[in-house]
């Protein structure tokens, strides 16, 4: 028998949790009314695509380690990996605060944008014209087609 690679462990804890995860979307109660989108599509179709995804990453096939052991780091100490694992998280936390108050375009424009130039992306017009369109077109697809409410926090709409 042969040892599972680290992506298939992975892989399969992550479809064990996906199928729990639909096993509880698909326990979500049908709207009565009828709707186009019900309340348990957008649960389903995560739990889905979670579940595929699981599968992929079952079947990928592990890099091949390097020649040396010890591969050394260049570049600047807040743009090591860990680092950016801690500083990815506080601005996630930073965001949960931020987003009553400031509303979740400038919130989320400002997590956009600020992680992209965290992670070295150096073209900031565009990086900031991107985060812009994707969120404000989020915000209306939420809030005009789904009748999702998202705080308006600062901004008047």
């Amino acid at each position: 028998m042969t040892r599972l690679h680290a992506n298939q462990t992975l892989g399969l804890i992550l479809a064990l949790f996906s199928l729990g995860y639909l096993w509880m979307a698909f326990a979500i109660p049908s709207f009565p009314l009828p709707r186009p989108v019900d309340s348990d599509a957008f649960p389903k179709a995560l739990g889905l695509s979670f579940f595929v995804l699981s599968v992929f990453l079952f079947f990928e096939r592990p890099e091949t380690p390097p020649a040396t052991d010890k591969v050394a780091f260049e570049g600047t100490w807040w743009q090591r990996p860990t680092m950016q694992v801690i500083a990815t998280s506080l601005a996630i936390i930073v965001y949960a605060f931020a987003l009553q108050p400031l509303g979740f375009v400038v919130a989320s424009v400002a997590l956009g944008f600020g992680l992209s130039c965290l992670y070295g992306y150096q073209r900031w017009v565009v990086s900031m014209i991107v985060s812009f369109s994707v969120v404000v077109s989020l915000y209306l697809t939420m809030t005009k087609a789904l009748g999702i409410y998202l705080p308006t926090g600062i901004l008047p709409f």
